[in-house]
């Protein structure tokens, strides 16, 4: 069946709320496991048939945000989620409950109960028209971004469009594009700050209201944080600070050279190369013909994978008006599919987003076949290391979409890679003062991010009294607004596949079976017992950042990038 078959049906949430509960009802009862489990497989059918419709309808509405049915779909399910989350609350509460959770432990995995205690505490039905308003101002959000309409040289662009007029070779057509990509976000500035500043208190309310002094601990249980804690990632972000930006400022040094710029302006970081930054070479249909080869080359579980992505139509790739911006991977748990969004743009971004998106949708594959809804993907720094490593396992293919910028690209790639790790606890150190002081004024909050932003970044400067000089970056990074704290499992994801370079560059024979391995465990362990899984450090332990960063820069540094 072709995705556009899947046939979309509102659920009745009154029937489904009365099916579910009398199941739960007589779980509550159960005195025996053997009753339990049973009982417990009903229950989650109901749910992914739920969840099911959910993601089909939130695909569809980003695929043609002015698809007025699939709108309106998506104001029902802002409203309703919360509501049917009162499900899943529930049988959380109950399988908690229970005295004989061993003899569960064999058939349900262990992060079940932990992903059901963080549920717990995240969630309270006194809170559901807190949450629906919170869905209705994240979804304005998007939708803002998602009009944007830019006048530029006689052509009208969207963000992620005007966004690759950032990278041209000519200096002044980019500097116009990012003045332009200001501007848009300049004119928007109000809106913006309106919408945030409502998120901001809207979730410290949702936090008080649930017993909890701040927004903080309530985003780490939603997040389901399951082995580490604000103090853990407070002690990690030093070390990035440390360690990776001095790093990363020899790296802006070394650009700097290379373009032969007395000063790296704010529209010059785009540009990585005199010669142009890597791009893929060769039509939409030949980008897609090379990355099945690549899979089919791959593996056997490769293979299969991508035949079905393919024969299916799971992925929306193009970029186009109406559609939402960004990428994402998610999955369709009635027909154990994975789906693929992207806009392609015509930048190495292209390449990335088939192999990082792809790696998340090979894990989903992996592990179709757990049942419980909970532990089909693991939490979000896990899910992200699946990604960023199927990134570098695609490395020997890249030629087939660079060709003769085919070095250029790992050269960009590593260095790339290392340089992300700043920016990224950047955006989880302001989230941390923003939900720490949520009185603060959308001004203060712009100062705070440009002051964080010296340390973090201390070689990015803007044009003066511009929104981003002021602060206002951050508009553009969507999680801070939908995802509130997720970021940081990025930076700790990237840690992690950065090792599995690593072993690919030591031509470790075990480095692909470690990586399928940790794949079909989808979510079924922690973070921290993913990562001991794959045979990789934890990115907490000390000395792990140093060792990649040292090989990294050996890399490199065999590299001539004067002549890239």
């Amino acid at each position: 069946m072709l995705f556009k078959d899947f046939k979309y049906e509102r659920p009745n949430f009154e029937e489904i709320n009365t099916k579910a509960n009398a199941l739960l009802d007589t779980l509550e009862a159960c005195d025996n496991a053997r009753e339990f489990i049973s009982l417990f497989h009903q229950i989650n059918q109901i749910r992914n048939d739920v969840s099911t419709m959910s993601v089909l309808s939130s695909i569809r509405h980003t695929i043609d945000t002015s698809d007025e049915f699939y709108n309106a779909e998506n104001d029902y399910w802002d409203e309703y989620a919360p509501l049917y989350a009162v499900i899943d609350n529930r049988l959380s509460k109950i399988a908690l409950s229970k005295p004989y959770r061993e003899e569960l432990l064999k058939e349900i995995p262990s992060t079940y109960f932990q992903l059901a205690e963080c549920a717990v505490k995240s969630f309270d039905e006194k809170i559901i028209p807190l949450l629906q308003q919170e869905n209705k101002l994240t979804s304005q959000y998007s939708k803002l971004k998602a009009s944007a309409r830019i006048e530029f040289d006689g052509e009208i662009l969207n963000l992620s469009q005007i966004s690759a007029k950032g990278e041209s070779m000519d200096r002044d057509v980019r500097k116009r594009a990012f003045d332009a990509n200001v501007a848009w976000y300049e004119e928007h500035e109000a809106e913006f700050d309106r919408i945030y500043d409502e998120l901001v208190h809207l979730r410290d309310q949702i936090a008080k209201e649930l017993g909890y002094e701040n927004f903080i601990e309530l985003g780490y249980y939603r997040m389901s944080r399951l082995d580490y804690n604000a103090d853990m990632v407070s002690v990690y972000r030093r070390e990035i600070l440390n360690h990776v930006t001095p790093t990363v400022a020899k790296f802006i040094e070394r650009q700097k050279r290379r373009l032969g710029y007395s000063e790296l302006m704010y529209y010059d970081f785009s540009v990585k190369f005199k010669t142009g930054n890597p791009t893929p070479k060769g039509s939409y249909d030949e980008l897609i013909e090379a990355c099945k080869t690549m899979y089919h080359e791959m593996s056997p579980e490769t293979k299969e994978f991508i035949d079905i992505l393919i024969q299916q139509e799971l992925w929306d790739l193009k970029n186009r008006p109406n559609k939402a911006g960004g990428g994402y991977c998610t999955s369709l748990a009635n027909y154990k599919v994975p789906f693929i969004f992207a806009n392609f743009n015509g930048t190495s971004h292209d390449v990335d987003v088939l192999t990082h998106e792809a790696g998340h949708a090979f894990q989903a594959y992996m592990s179709r076949d757990i049942t419980t809804p909970e532990c089909l993907w693991p939490t979000y720094e896990s899910c992200e290391i699946h990604s960023m490593s199927m990134e570098f396992f695609a490395w020997p293919w890249m030629k087939s979409f660079f060709k003769e910028d085919t070095e250029k690209y790992y050269f960009n790639h590593i260095s790339g890679a290392i340089s992300f790790l700043p920016y990224g606890v950047l955006v989880d150190h302001f989230q941390h003062e923003v939900y720490k002081h949520v009185e603060y004024t959308p001004k203060q909050r712009k100062e705070v991010w440009r002051n964080l932003e010296k340390q973090y970044l201390p070689w990015k400067q803007y044009k003066e009294d511009t929104l981003f000089d002021k602060g206002g970056f951050w508009f553009q990074q969507g999680h801070i607004f939908e995802s509130p704290f997720y970021y940081i499992d990025y930076t700790l994801a990237q840690v992690c596949a950065l090792q599995f370079w690593l072993k690919m560059q030591n031509k470790d024979v075990d480095a692909w079976n470690d990586y399928v391995r940790l794949c079909k465990a989808g979510g079924t362990k922690s973070f921290t017992q993913l990562v001991e899984l794959a045979n990789l450090k934890s990115p907490f332990k000390e000395g792990c950042l140093v060792d990649v960063i040292a090989v990294a820069n050996t890399f490199l540094d065999r590299i001539d990038d004067t002549k890239l």
